[in-house]
């Protein structure tokens, strides 16, 4: 493997274990952190909370996907070469067909 390919690796690990994080912390009902920190007498601080969260979750699934893209495009070795369409073709020679075999033509003595 590539140091380039390792390196997109750790860093896509490291955002995945992140989001897992992130979402595990978040409950689907409201509460979770911001019930844990915020209380039910700080309302504003519960909607910051929530605020961050999501965008915490929306920020991380796209450097992720960046990510992976990323070291599809740069590390990726082609095996396949693309025919270019306007470049003009080049056509082998083709050897004339052989008929059936012929006799020896016998060339006319000459006679005195």
């Amino acid at each position: 493997m590539s140091t380039i390919f390792s390196l997109f690796m750790v860093l896509i690990i490291i955002a995945c274990v992140l989001l897992v994080i992130i979402v595990m912390v978040q409950n689907p009902k409201g509460g979770g952190l911001s019930a844990t920190f915020g209380g039910s007498s700080a309302q504003f601080g519960v909607q910051r909370t929530n605020d961050f969260m999501e965008k915490a979750t929306w920020v991380l699934a796209i450097i992720i996907v960046s990510l992976i893209f990323l070291s599809v495009v740069l590390t990726a070795k082609p095996s396949v070469q693309i025919k270019d369409v306007n470049a003009p073709e080049k056509k082998e020679a083709k050897a004339p067909a052989q008929s059936a075999p012929q006799a020896p033509v016998q060339k006319p003595t000459a006679t005195k």
